[in-house]
């Protein structure tokens, strides 16, 4: 079926055996409802957007043809009708005006509060797994250390020899993307007084990281810290009105995990003032 999404949400990619690196991707319909879309190769977003990459596509309307993947139990969950994404047509990007009115038009059409009534929507019959919410409070913001390198098995996978059939066959490895060395949080209070921890997983915190590692000449302490001002002290403490994507991974929502969500989006509008309503 053709669908037109908007592109809100790209997770960090993962190694896979069939198709590179993945990532996840996530969207809202013109009703508000969400979708996921995967497999989505992490090769394919950077090619086709090379000029600015991921950031590119985030708030962008797209049409393609998807199909409800038989696999998942989790309704939002779809798969590319074609893995090369030919059928792909962009069609415009909202702009953050007017304090990103037309952006949360779209993206805050239905909002969670209470996150406890989020977790009993994600149990059967409805298996709610992607979801936007508003938390009464963010209380903290937390950096993990993280295993360095990716599971051997991946990266004997992900490394080994492809041909390139160009001029003369050759062989090459292939570069692997790299794996964050730290898990980022936040910590938060929902409209109940509820207080949950859970983990960023979208790729622009990770891809914030790596840039500020860039910048910081290869300082990590810097480069956290760099993270830190950026999540908390301008979007909390700062003049951002936050709301956080929340998503279930396949298997801890499976499992019936206490609470199978992350955080796989930070939106993060201005604040609106009472003035500039008139």
């Amino acid at each position: 079926m053709r669908k037109k999404v908007l592109i809100t949400v790209v997770t960090y990619p993962l190694p896979s055996r069939s198709y590179d690196e993945l990532v996840c991707t996530a969207g809202i319909l013109e009703d508000g409802s969400w979708i996921r879309i995967y497999p989505v190769r992490f090769k394919f977003l950077t090619d086709t957007k090379a000029s600015g990459g991921f950031e590119s596509y985030k708030y962008t309307w797209i049409e393609l043809d998807l199909k409800r993947r038989t696999d998942d139990f989790r309704p939002e969950s779809h798969s590319p009708v074609r893995y090369d994404f030919s059928d792909l047509k962009v069609i415009d990007k909202i702009p953050p005006k007017r304090g990103w009115a037309a952006r949360k038009d779209i993206c805050l059409q239905h909002v969670y509060t209470n996150l406890e009534e989020l977790i009993s929507d994600s149990k059967a019959p409805r298996n709610i797994s992607l979801a936007s919410f508003k938390p009464a409070k963010i209380t903290g913001f937390k950096v993990k250390e993280d295993d360095r390198e990716w599971k051997k098995e991946w990266q004997d996978q992900l490394q080994q020899l492809s041909l390139d059939f160009g001029s003369e066959e050759t062989s090459k490895r292939r570069e692997i993307i790299q794996k964050l060395p730290y898990k980022f949080y936040y910590s938060f209070e929902d409209e109940s007084g509820k207080s949950s921890t859970l983990m960023i997983e979208d790729w622009e915190i990770g891809q914030l990281y790596w840039n500020c590692l860039r910048d910081a000449k290869g300082d990590e302490e810097q480069a956290l810290e760099k993270v830190r001002q950026k999540y908390w002290n301008e979007f909390v403490q700062g003049d951002k009105d936050i709301y956080l994507f929340l998503g279930t991974t396949k298997k801890a929502h499976f499992r019936r995990f206490t609470n199978p969500f992350v955080i796989i989006g930070v939106f993060y509008p201005p604040k609106v003032s009472q003035g500039s309503l008139f």
